[in-house]
């Protein structure tokens, strides 16, 4: 998922390994500078970046990608494709393994692991979320420059700033930079904050995941994040199937972009707190002030908030009412 930390280890990696090379380049945010400035481009950087001092005059993709496997083929270099999400940047810029020398190693950082299998790639790690201590080491060092709390009321306020994150480590450092130099006072008020409006950087950066999905992917993801977290996949397969879903696919596309999770018996599914977040405010967002005219309703103040108003909008027209304990 976003924000756990592809990128900050394939830079280590890329640092630590780097001197073993002949040649290496890192090619930061290929999604955002295919976008904007195209594959050929990247394929231009990839190249200056080994071959230091060249430049390369080519407008094609297909004539870079040419010059990249015969430059390439002799020499051992190491390559980072970070934010990969589409499989003409794999076809692009790093085509098969007979475009580079023995010994090369390719790093591809993605949110799809479905498209590393389509390439099959010879690993893939999964980064997982930190855990308590970790956690809290991260946030120290962004919040007191220190990876001890100090004492008094700090220890129980980052606890709660822990909880909220839940092993997300950009959440800990967005949160740990904002609170970092603030009085217990405004970390409480921050912290009730939280509860009620989300922080915009880190839901931002969540939400490119979902701004990415076909429409049917996007109503499966906000029925789970508003209804069914942590319910077994079989009822809801059963239940968004009787919506037209096609749920079976749709779950499976949402597990491999890592907006949902199966647990290892493969029984329960599960969301990242924040990305259930992330969801339900998607919804709100869509009407914040009338509830009536959202899409999806989980919260029991607004259900009964809808129903006393049809309640009493019946009333008025001398229809039979609905009754509301």
């Amino acid at each position: 998922m976003g924000g756990i930390g592809k990128t900050t280890l394939a830079r280590v990696a890329y640092d630590q390994m780097s001197p073993h090379f002949e040649g290496k380049s890192f090619l930061a945010d290929i999604r955002e500078v295919s976008d904007k400035c195209g594959l050929v481009s990247l394929q231009k950087q990839l190249l200056s970046q080994i071959f230091h001092g060249e430049c390369f005059n080519f407008f094609d993709v297909h004539e870079g990608s040419t010059i990249i496997s015969h430059r390439l083929s002799h020499k051992k270099v190491l390559v980072v494709l970070d934010n990969v999400d589409n499989m003409q940047h794999l076809k692009c810029l790093v085509g098969r393994h007979d475009w580079f020398g023995l010994g090369s190693r390719i790093i591809v950082t993605t949110r799809d692991e479905h498209l590393l299998r389509c390439c099959r790639v010879d690993d893939v790690y999964m980064p997982t979320t930190l855990n308590l201590k970790d956690a809290l080491q991260l946030f120290n060092l962004k919040a007191f420059h220190s990876d001890i709390v100090p004492k008094d009321d700090f220890i129980e306020l980052s606890e709660h700033v822990i909880d909220y994150a839940s092993g997300l480590p950009l959440a800990l450092e967005v949160l740990g930079f904002f609170l970092c130099g603030r009085d217990a006072t405004q970390w409480r008020s921050a912290i009730k904050r939280l509860k009620r409006d989300s922080n915009k950087e880190i839901l931002d950066k969540l939400r490119i995941s979902f701004d990415g999905l076909e429409e049917r992917e996007k109503n499966i993801f906000l029925d789970i994040a508003c209804f069914f977290n942590g319910e077994k996949k079989d009822f809801v397969i059963k239940v968004l199937d009787g919506c037209e879903f096609f749920p079976d696919i749709g779950i499976d596309v949402l597990i491999k972009k890592s907006l949902v999770k199966i647990d290892k018996h493969n029984k329960y599914l599960k969301m990242h707190d924040l990305l259930q977040e992330m969801g339900r405010k998607i919804v709100r967002e869509k009407c914040v002030d009338e509830p009536g005219k959202r899409c999806r309703l989980w919260e029991e103040t607004d259900v009964h908030h809808i129903l006393t108003k049809t309640r009493d909008y019946l009333s008025t027209i001398g229809a039979e009412t609905i009754s509301l304990p």
